[in-house]
């Protein structure tokens, strides 16, 4: 099947909004919570939903989704596995980049900054609060490891079901999370022509510069 004419004729012209200096909160904090606030208000699908990417030591990216689980002044939080290969491109090199992909706002976020793994404390008392299921299954998938078939996955979240019924599940010793810190934050807002909204704040020091880029 053909793809190449359906998706040269694919387009959207982009009416909503858009975006201007004199909106912009006094930093990308302030200005996240809005958005945010507005992606979640319209009713977007996991509107905490963001796309991590990272590279590996020979320097081929990588991209997947993960959910944003905290969020201040001090950063973006997320959880996972990290004996994954996340996990182990962010030890090797924790420079990465996150996307927030807005799409029936015609809105996108970037940030690029630096990812801290988080405490043992911080991630015991965000992993009691998930749900039962999602503690066996933390401990039942080795992430991103090669597997035989979906019979092996199940076999693995049976046993742990059994080894841990009727006490609490703790924390697998290779799940954690991170926070990553910011340290540009762009926020793009699609207009008609292809004339998008790039509008950008740049951490100097302690403070915030922001400028504009050509779409």
């Amino acid at each position: 099947m053909d793809l190449s004419a359906e998706l040269a004729a694919a387009r959207e012209s982009y009416t909503r909004s858009g975006l201007t200096e004199d909106d912009l909160a006094a930093d990308p904090f302030e200005q996240f919570e809005r958005w945010y606030a507005e992606a979640r208000d319209a009713g977007i699908v996991e509107p905490n939903a963001m796309v991590v990417s990272t590279v590996s030591p020979d320097g081929a990216p990588s991209s997947r989704t993960v959910l944003l689980k905290r969020f201040s002044t001090e950063g973006f939080t997320f959880f996972t596995n990290t004996a994954s290969r996340k996990g182990s491109e962010l030890a090797h090199n924790p420079r990465c980049a996150v996307l927030f992909p807005w799409h029936p706002l015609e809105r996108q976020v970037r940030i690029d900054g630096v990812a801290h793994e988080l405490s043992a404390a911080d991630v015991e008392a965000y992993f009691s609060q998930r749900p039962r299921g999602s503690q066996l299954g933390a401990h039942a998938s080795h992430q991103s490891r090669v597997v035989s078939g979906r019979e092996e996955l199940e076999a693995a979240y049976a046993k742990v079901e059994a080894e841990f019924e009727g006490r609490p599940v703790p924390v697998p010793e290779e799940w954690g999370g991170y926070r990553v810190e910011p340290e540009t934050v762009e926020f793009w807002q699609g207009r008609p022509g292809r004339m998008h909204d790039r509008l950008v704040y740049r951490r100097e020091a302690d403070t915030w510069r922001t400028e504009r880029l050509a779409p």
